[in-house]
């Protein structure tokens, strides 16, 4: 029997999330949004698509969540963009709302599947899925750590002029401004990236990484990135359905590790079939352990503006 993913929204992150998906092989899927027409064009698209890519999948389109019934992956994408005139508070108080109502009507559907949290503000958002859920933390994960990575492997590669395949980088903290890219855990082909690249450099690409979101932002001039959003939610759909064991950087829950608890935050996680199944601690030195904390004490400080029902 084929696995069954959701992916809830069908703008560009989860259409194409669900492209990706299928593509593989690896799993039917489940395209909803509240947008009648749009989930279901999409997935009929994707449906004729699928005998060129030679595989056996998959895809409908919804608009009720009861077809989601069965999932063993769900990935939430759907939220509100930041319009003009919007404060990031009011942001963060509108999706809450969306995710409160997604994730709750899946999760009575599909008891027994796993969480990839995509929407913004995502550490705050994944939280709130946890706790809408009723799930374990360890089946709720939030997308941010993973799509760092890719930025700031990237810019290394681009940098060095190397592959980002042989580049392997670590990125902690929350998923925004104050995220804590890692170049001391950062090598090329095993070598030390402070062996290839000068402090001064190095700290202009890590500020390159804490914007990558809104450089694209800026230079699109409307709408956001999708293509890397929607390979790293893949490649942890991916790495779950298959039972991979990847460790990978993902907003996972945290009960005391990194002197943090009761917050999901970006930290290096074996993620497979059961989620999140080992949160790995790193020795961080001061200046790592303070810029950790700073970014973590971010994402609860978010939270605090979110009323309890």
């Amino acid at each position: 029997m084929k696995a069954k993913v959701s992916v809830i929204g069908a703008g560009h992150v989860g259409a194409t999330t669900a492209q990706l998906i299928m593509q593989a092989g690896i799993a039917d899927v489940v395209l909803y949004d509240i947008a009648e027409g749009v989930p279901q064009g999409k997935a009929l698209d994707l449906a004729e698509a699928a005998s060129l890519w030679n595989v056996s999948v998959t895809a409908s389109g919804t608009n009720n969540l009861r077809d989601t019934a069965g999932s063993e992956v769900i990935v939430v994408t759907a939220g509100f963009p930041r319009k003009p005139g919007m404060s990031r508070d009011d942001l963060l108080l509108a999706n809450a709302k969306v995710i409160r109502e997604v994730v709750r009507g899946t999760a009575e559907y599909s008891p027994a599947s796993i969480f990839i949290i995509v929407t913004n503000p995502m550490d705050a958002m994944t939280f709130i899925a946890w706790k809408s859920s009723g799930f374990e933390p360890q089946r709720v994960i939030g997308m941010g750590g993973v799509l760092d990575s890719a930025r700031f492997r990237t810019f290394i590669a681009m940098e060095l002029g190397v592959s980002p395949e042989d580049v392997e980088t670590l990125v902690l903290g929350g998923h925004g401004d104050l995220m804590v890219p890692m170049p001391r855990f950062t090598t090329v082909k095993g070598i030390p990236l402070r062996e290839l690249l000068e402090e001064k450099r190095m700290t202009e690409l890590i500020d390159r990484t804490r914007n990558g979101g809104a450089e694209i932002v800026s230079l699109l001039k409307t709408g956001s990135a999708y293509y890397a959003p929607a390979a790293s939610a893949f490649q942890m759909v991916k790495t779950i359905l298959l039972d991979e064991k990847r460790l990978l950087p993902c907003a996972a829950y945290l009960d005391g590790e990194y002197g943090v608890s009761g917050l999901f935050v970006g930290v290096p996680v074996v993620l497979g079939r059961k989620g999140a199944e080992k949160v790995i601690e790193v020795g961080l030195d001061r200046e790592e352990k303070d810029a950790f904390h700073k970014s973590t004490s971010s994402v609860r400080e978010l939270l605090k503006k979110i009323p309890e029902e």
